[in-house]
């Protein structure tokens, strides 16, 4: 417990130090900034401002959704210490982000997921509609669309994030990086446990589809493009479609790996051009 409050503080004082600098070098965005950051006392409080503003409407007010919001991070905390753990996986795995302030302004794929936080809590404190309602609107504003019921774990990044769809019994682990396109879902009308189990530290390239109740394995990465219909063993690399495995990663510890290029995952005696580029369109 100590060690979530030190890092929360922690993070907090980085975050106000680079809204006063911002304020200081932009004056454009003062006020923007003092609204979002500086009149606040903590990160969930600027979180629960940032995203009620997001998700109102001319019939939902954002102080209503700004007093639920504040709330559920009262009444669940881990919620507001998961926030900080996918800010730092921001500011580890992204390299066009240098700031945690970055990611709390103005990355849709972080908000995306904080929303979902939100919306899992009340799922799971039987307010499902309310739940319903604020997936709905998150997949208007941000173009992501989670169920509440799905779970996510803690430091995982949607990078860029359009158009990518979550499942209601979804898992994705601590650790993962999702980017533009991809879908979490099932393969019809299934009932119960029908979605993908995703296990930390993997990383799915941009427009793969993940059908089914699966599971793709520790530290595995899907290629862009791929449609994966069945289990994935970690620390592999898979792609195509439908997806083949093409390497064990060398590493067993890429925590940080964006790459997707899965050609510089090949193993050398591996020709992926003919079958991989067909599976492509290309």
């Amino acid at each position: 417990e100590s060690h979530c409050k030190n890092r929360l503080e922690s993070v907090w004082k980085a975050l106000r130090k680079e809204a006063r600098k911002l304020s200081e070098n932009e004056p454009l965005l003062a006020n923007y900034v003092d609204y979002c950051v500086l009149k606040h006392s903590r990160i969930g409080v600027a979180l629960a401002f940032i995203l009620s503003n997001k998700l109102a409407d001319v019939i939902m007010p954002a102080t209503t959704l700004y007093e639920l919001f504040v709330e559920a991070y009262k009444r669940s905390p881990v919620i507001e210490f998961s926030a900080v753990n996918d800010m730092h996986a921001v500011l580890e795995k992204d390299p066009a982000v240098d700031e945690y302030l970055t990611a709390l302004l103005y990355l849709k794929g972080f908000h995306a997921i904080q929303i979902h936080r939100i919306a899992h809590f009340l799922w799971h404190s039987e307010r499902r509609n309310v739940a319903l309602f604020i997936q709905s609107r998150n997949s208007m504003v941000s173009g992501v669309d989670i169920h509440p019921g799905a779970q996510i774990g803690q430091g995982v990044i949607f990078d860029h994030a359009t158009g990518i769809v979550v499942g209601e019994t979804t898992v994705i682990e601590d650790g993962v990086s999702i980017f533009q396109g991809v879908t979490l879902g099932g393969t019809g009308k299934e009932s119960g446990n029908r979605h993908p189990k995703v296990r930390k530290h993997v990383m799915i390239g941009s427009g793969s589809k993940v059908l089914g109740n699966i599971e793709i394995g520790e530290g595995a990465k899907v290629g862009a493009g791929s449609v994966v219909l069945r289990d994935v063993l970690p620390h592999t690399t898979v792609v195509g479609v439908p997806a083949t495995k093409v390497s064990d990663l060398q590493s067993k510890i890429l925590f940080n790996e964006m790459n997707q290029n899965v050609l510089s995952d090949a193993d050398a005696k591996v020709d992926l051009s003919p079958w991989y580029f067909q599976g492509m369109g290309i």
